[in-house]
C-alpha cells in the first residue's frame, strides 16, 4: 500500500488512484530560456523515480510535465539574442531533452508547449469571466482571488496574512486591479514582444494559466498527482488551485507533492537562476559522470534538501562503485554456477523478506534513502553468497534479477560487464606499467578487453586518452 505526504493535508495518505491500476501524474517543466540546472534536475529525477517505482508496483502512468516556451525571461534572452523566442525555447528544448536523456529520465507520455495551446487558454479564461472569477482591465486580465474561498489552503495561509505582503507592492499593474491579491491571467501585448489576439486584446497568457490549461486538457479535470519544487507551491500551484476549481468546480488533484531543493554554500542557500548561484545539468554532465548524478539526486528522499559538492558526489560515486562491482562479483559467479546445485530455500527467503523490505520502504512516500538501504544488503549478499565454494543457479539468477530492478527504480541500468570511468582508468594505468616492464601480451590483452566493451585507447605524446564509442 502505497502512501504519500499530500502538501495540501500536510500528512501521509494511502494512495487510491482515481482509475484502479493507472496513475496520471502533472509535474510542472522548465521555462525554457537557458539550461537546466541541477536544482531543476533534481526535481525531475524525483519524479521519474516516483514514476519508476509506480511502474515497478505494476501501474499504468500517464506522465505530462510541459514546456514554458512564452515568458518575460525567454522574451530577453532571445532579444539578446537577436532571434525569435520561439527559436530560443527550441534550442533549449532539444538541450533539456539532452541532458535528461544522459542523466536517464524517462520520457513523459507528453510535453505540451504553451505556443501550442493558446487557443484553449482563451477560451479557459473567458469561462473565468463569464463565471465572475476574472475581470479585463486595460488589457490584461486578472483572477479575483477573494472569490475563490478555499484561496490559501495549499500553502496553508490565510487572505489576511497574503493581503499584508500584497498591499505593499505599488506599480501600473497594481493600480488597474481591483484587489492587490488579484494575479494575472493575460497581459497585453507590448511593443516588439510576441502575443495573440485575444477578446480583451493582442498579448499573451500568464505563467499561472498556462499549467492549469495544459493538466486538464491533457490529463483531465481531476488528476491523480500533481508534482514540482518546493519553490512552486505558492504562488504558482495555489494559483493553479484557483483557477482550475473555479472552472470545473471539482478538486483539481487529489495529491500535491512537492520535492526538497538542492542547496549550495557555506549558508545552504536554495540553488536558483535568479541569485545567480547554479550549476548547468549540461555543464556538470561533461565532468561527471551522469550516473553518479542520477545516484545522488534519486537515492535522497524527495522531500529532503540535498547539499551540493564535490564531496557528495565523490560519496555517490564510491557507493555506486561498490554496486556495480557486486554485480560484475555475481555475474561473474553465475557463469560458473552449477545448476544441478539444489536450491536453498533459507537463500529464497532471505531474498524474498529483503524484497518485502524494499517494497515496504518505498511504499512508504517514496523513501529512496531507506530503499538504497535494502539495495546495499542486497549487494552485501551477492557479494558473500558468490564467494561460496557451490551456488545455486536459480537463487543467483533471481538475486540478480531483482538487483537490477531494484536499481531500475533509481535509473541506474549497469551496462553487461561494462566498466565504469574510475575502472578504466585503473586498466590503463596497469597497462602503462605492463608496456615499462615490456609485458606487452598483457597490455594488449587490457587493450583488446576494453574494446569488446566499446572502450577506443588513442596513445597520444602526452599520454593515453579513451573515448566510448557512440
Amino acid at each position: 500500500m502505497i502512501k504519500i505526504y499530500n502538501t495540501l493535508t500536510r500528512k501521509k495518505e494511502e494512495f487510491k488512484p482515481i482509475t484502479p491500476g493507472q496513475v496520471k501524474i502533472y509535474v510542472c517543466g522548465p521555462t525554457v530560456y537557458n539550461y537546466i540546472h541541477i536544482g531543476n534536475a533534481r526535481s525531475f529525477i524525483a519524479f521519474d523515480t516516483i514514476r519508476r517505482y509506480f511502474e515497478y508496483r505494476g501501474y499504468a502512468v500517464d506522465f505530462v510535465t510541459n514546456f514554458t516556451d512564452v515568458d518575460d525571461k525567454i522574451i530577453r534572452a532571445a532579444k539578446e539574442a537577436a532571434i525569435t523566442p520561439e527559436a530560443l525555447a527550441d534550442r533549449f528544448i532539444e538541450a533539456y531533452f539532452e541532458d535528461t536523456k544522459a542523466l536517464n529520465i524517462e520520457p513523459a507520455t507528453l510535453n505540451p508547449r504553451v505556443m501550442d495551446h493558446i487557443p484553449d487558454i482563451i477560451e479557459f479564461i473567458q469561462e473565468l469571466i463569464d463565471k465572475g472569477f476574472a475581470y479585463e482591465a486595460s488589457g490584461d486580465v486578472y483572477y479575483r482571488t477573494r472569490k475563490f474561498p478555499d484561496y490559501g489552503k495549499l500553502s496553508d495561509q490565510s487572505i489576511d496574512e497574503l493581503e499584508v505582503g500584497a498591499s505593499q507592492r505599488t506599480g501600473t499593474e497594481q493600480a488597474i486591479k481591483e484587489d492587490p491579491l488579484d494575479f494575472a491571467l493575460w497581459k497585453s501585448a507590448k511593443e516588439g514582444e510576441i502575443s495573440w489576439e485575444a477578446p480583451w486584446g493582442a498579448g499573451r497568457p500568464g505563467w499561472h494559466i498556462e499549467c492549469s490549461v495544459m493538466a486538464t486538457k491533457h490529463l483531465g479535470e481531476t488528476i491523480d498527482i500533481h508534482g514540482g519544487g518546493q519553490d512552486l507551491e505558492f504562488p504558482h500551484h495555489e494559483n493553479e488551485i484557483a483557477q482550475s476549481e473555479a472552472k470545473t468546480g471539482k478538486t483539481f488533484a487529489n495529491y500535491w507533492m512537492h520535492n526538497g531543493y538542492v542547496t549550495i554554500g557555506d549558508d545552504n542557500e536554495k540553488m536558483s537562476k535568479s541569485l545567480g548561484n547554479f550549476i548547468t545539468a549540461h555543464e556538470l554532465i561533461q565532468q561527471v559522470d551522469p550516473q553518479v548524478i542520477r545516484f545522488l539526486m534519486a537515492t535522497t528522499q524527495y522531500r529532503r534538501p540535498i547539499r551540493y559538492s564535490e564531496t557528495v558526489l565523490q560519496e555517490a560515486a564510491v557507493n555506486l562503485q561498490r554496486l556495480h562491482t557486486a554485480k560484475e562479483n555475481a555475474t561473474f559467479r553465475l557463469a560458473q554456477a552449477s545448476s544441478t546445485l539444489a536450491t536453498d530455500e533459507a537463500d529464497l527467503a532471505t531474498l524474498l523478506a529483503l524484497e518485502e523490505r524494499f517494497v515496504a520502504e518505498m511504499d512508504d512516500d517514496f523513501n529512496c534513502a531507506n530503499g538504497i538501504t535494502v539495495v546495499y544488503e542486497l549487494a552485501k549478499w551477492l557479494n558473500t553468497y558468490s564467494e561460496r565454494e557451490a551456488v545455486s543457479e536459480a537463487v543467483l539468477t533471481s538475486a540478480l534479477e531483482k538487483f537490477a530492478a531494484w536499481l531500475q527504480v533509481f535509473g541506474i541500468v549497469f551496462a553487461a560487464a561494462g566498466y565504469l570511468d574510475e575502472e578504466v582508468d585503473q586498466l590503463i594505468a596497469e597497462r602503462n606499467q605492463a608496456r615499462k616492464d615490456k609485458n606487452f601480451a598483457r597490455s594488449d590483452e587490457i587493450r583488446d578487453s576494453l574494446k569488446e566493451q566499446g572502450i577506443i585507447l588513442e596513445d597520444t605524446p602526452q599520454g593515453t586518452r579513451w573515448r566510448r564509442e557512440a
